[in-house]
C-alpha cells in the first residue's frame, strides 16, 4: 500500500529574493542558467498547489552603476534600485513564462505602460487563480528595503509565511565562511534575532513580522530541493517566529 504523500505546511508563501540570487556566479547582471533553475524550484513548489508571491531586489543590476552612484542623493539612489527591481521582475516572469508558469508583476511605482500598478484585490484574485505575483518596486518609497517589502506584502496578501531566498542555508551564529565554529540555528524567536543583531532581514522588517505573527524562514536557493523541503516544513534553514 502506497504511502499518502505529506501536505505541504503551508498554502500561500511570500518568497523573498534578493537580486544578487539572480547573478549565479556573474559580477553583476542577470545569469540564464541561475534564473531558470530557481524558476525550477518554484515551479517544484506551484506544482503541490501552493499560492506564491515573490518580491524581488535589486542589487544584481545597482551594483553596476553603484561607483557612479557614490556620493549621489539617497532617495534618487533609492528610486534607481526599484527600477533595478521591475527589470529583475519582467526577466524573472520572462522565465516563468519559459518554465510554463503564469507570472504577474505589479509594481509599486506607477509605470503601467511596463507593468501593472499595485492593487491589492487583482493580486489576491491572481494568487487565488494559481498565478504567481511578482511585486516589484519595494515598497514605492525611499528609504525602505525590500525586505520591508517582503513583511509589508507577505502581511497584506495573508501569507503564511515569509521565505528569505539567499546564498546561505540559514541563520549562524557567525560568519560560517570565515569561522569553523559557526552554528546554523534551527529556530530563533523574533527577538533572539533582533537584540543578537543576526541580520535576518532589517530590524523594520523584521518588527512588522514579529508584530503581525508572520513567520521567516531564511534558506538557501542555491541549494537543490530547499525550496520544497522548507515548504513542507521540514528542517531546512532557520525558521524564526514569535
Amino acid at each position: 500500500m502506497n504511502a499518502v504523500p505529506a501536505a505541504p505546511a503551508y498554502k500561500r508563501i511570500l518568497l523573498k529574493l534578493s537580486g544578487e540570487a539572480l547573478m549565479g556566479e556573474d559580477a553583476y547582471g542577470i545569469n540564464r542558467a541561475t534564473i531558470d533553475r530557481i524558476v525550477a524550484e518554484i515551479a517544484a513548489v506551484a506544482a503541490m498547489g501552493l499560492e506564491i508571491a515573490v518580491v524581488i531586489g535589486g542589487g544584481n543590476i545597482f551594483r553596476g552603476v553603484a561607483p557612479a552612484a557614490a556620493g549621489m542623493d539617497r532617495a534618487t539612489a533609492d528610486y534607481m534600485g526599484m527600477l533595478a527591481t521591475v527589470m529583475n521582475a519582467l526577466a524573472l516572469q520572462d522565465a516563468m513564462r519559459r518554465g510554463g508558469l503564469n507570472g504577474r508583476v505589479q509594481s509599486a511605482l506607477n509605470i503601467e505602460q511596463v507593468v501593472e500598478p499595485y492593487i491589492r484585490g487583482k493580486a489576491m484574485r491572481y494568487l487565488e487563480e494559481g498565478k504567481i505575483v511578482i511585486f516589484a518596486a519595494g515598497t514605492g518609497n525611499p528609504f525602505f528595503t525590500t525586505d520591508t517589502a517582503a513583511a509589508l506584502r507577505g502581511t497584506e496578501m495573508g501569507c503564511d509565511i515569509v521565505l528569505k531566498a539567499t546564498k546561505v542555508d540559514g541563520v549562524y551564529s557567525s560568519d560560517p565562511k570565515t569561522d569553523p565554529q559557526a552554528r546554523r540555528y534551527a529556530r530563533l524567536s523574533f527577538d533572539e534575532a533582533i537584540s543578537q543583531n543576526l541580520k535576518v532581514m532589517d530590524a523594520t522588517a523584521l518588527t512588522l513580522c514579529r508584530d503581525q505573527k508572520l513567520p521567516i524562514n531564511v534558506f538557501s536557493i542555491f541549494k537543490p530541493g530547499a525550496l520544497k523541503r522548507v515548504v513542507m516544513g521540514e528542517d531546512e534553514g532557520t525558521l524564526v517566529h514569535s
